[in-house]
């Protein structure tokens, strides 16, 4: 960085490349400008900004008083102060250190919505800990006008900074309980950073939607969570079917480029009856 950039330029582009962070990174990128830019303070007091949006926007998990909580727009109270609507307390979050502090209890009301909402926490948290290896969830309430609309928010990551690739699987889902149907909504974010030898970044983003019968608690519970399942298998199914294409290609035009002109013919029924063999 150019020493005569003046102030609101190194902001930008220290903001910029703060944004640009992939999950799990976010340390790693503040640790490289204090490098680049040369002004700590600067540096600490833009992070701090971004840091908060960064995490609420990936859902990072914290651990409070043995719970982990999930850091989302959805229960943030203001002030870099957050609510945990399970064990009904508060906490202070410092997103450049990322220490919880001043935890306090949050009174809630336990009318017929908490219950709903409880309900939906504990059985998607029973889907979330038998089909994601390292998942966590919690469920909101969010009032959105007159209407209370609930938000369920599943989070899933794996960190391998020593084997040079990180990934998160993200999924929000939002809906108002209404009588009969309720259409309930969910956006998907799978975000995948290779950097050995490469700097590579996948991105997908995937959007349904259904309409789910409302018939009492343990019905509509039970129903969302299997429509959270079946939408989690089609989308990893079809994950596994691009890479799949994408590879085999791929390894057809490297062989081609490679194959030398022998002007020979080549016997393809009886190499592949030799590769299902030695399959």
């Amino acid at each position: 960085m150019s020493v005569k950039q003046s102030e609101p330029e190194k902001v930008s582009l220290i903001c910029r490349l703060l944004r640009q962070s992939p999950p799990g990174e976010f340390g790693q990128v503040v640790q490289d400008l204090y490098a680049l830019v040369k002004d700590d303070e600067l540096v600490r007091q833009e992070a701090a900004h971004v840091g908060a949006h960064h995490n609420k926007k990936n859902f990072t998990p914290v651990q409070v008083n043995g719970s982990t909580v999930l850091l989302t727009h959805y229960n943030d109270l203001g002030g870099n102060r957050f609510f945990y609507p399970q064990d009904k307390f508060s906490f202070e979050f410092d997103h450049l250190s990322g220490i919880t502090s001043k935890t306090h209890l949050h009174s809630v009301m336990l009318d017929e919505e908490e219950l709903w909402r409880g309900a939906l926490h504990k059985g998607l948290n029973t889907y979330v800990n038998c089909h994601f290896p390292a998942g966590n969830c919690c469920v909101f309430k969010k009032s959105l006008g007159k209407r209370q609309m609930f938000v369920a928010c599943i989070e899933a990551h794996e960190y391998q900074p020593l084997k040079h690739w990180n990934s998160l699987w993200k999924s929000d889902w939002t809906f108002a309980l209404t009588p009969i149907m309720t259409r309930v909504t969910g956006v998907f974010l799978l975000q995948l950073h290779y950097f050995k030898d490469a700097n590579l970044h996948v991105t997908i983003r995937k959007s349904v939607s259904e309409s789910l019968h409302v018939i009492d608690r343990n019905q509509f519970v039970s129903d969302f969570v299997k429509f959270v399942k079946t939408e989690d298998d089609k989308i990893h199914t079809a994950i596994l079917q691009n890479i799949q294409a994408l590879s085999e290609d791929m390894w057809r035009k490297d062989l081609r480029r490679k194959l030398p002109i022998t002007r020979t013919f080549m016997n393809w029924n009886e190499l592949l009856k030799n590769y299902h063999q030695n399959t």
